[in-house]
């Protein structure tokens, strides 16, 4: 195992956060971001706003609210 450094690090973030790099480059990116604050601190970004995004897409608007911006925008479809 080997400290692969920020470069590979940040640029192997997003594959790493979603478990889609190998083995050995899984444990390499861990090692790293264990000795290198800033990149942990880019991971733990990455990882509160995926999870946020993600957790965002699950939610859906009220049934009320939903009819409202449905008739408002037929309305600005009907005077175009």
């Amino acid at each position: 195992m080997t400290d692969c450094g920020c470069e590979k690090a940040r640029r192997d973030l997003e594959e790493y956060l979603r478990d889609e790099v190998c083995k050995t480059e899984h444990t390499d990116i861990a090692e790293h971001l264990a000795k290198c604050p800033a990149c942990r601190d880019e991971a733990l970004v990455a990882k509160t706003l995926t999870e946020v995004v993600a957790r965002a897409c699950r939610e859906t608007a009220p049934e009320q609210l939903r009819d409202q911006v449905l008739a408002r925008l037929r309305t600005a479809q009907a005077h175009h």
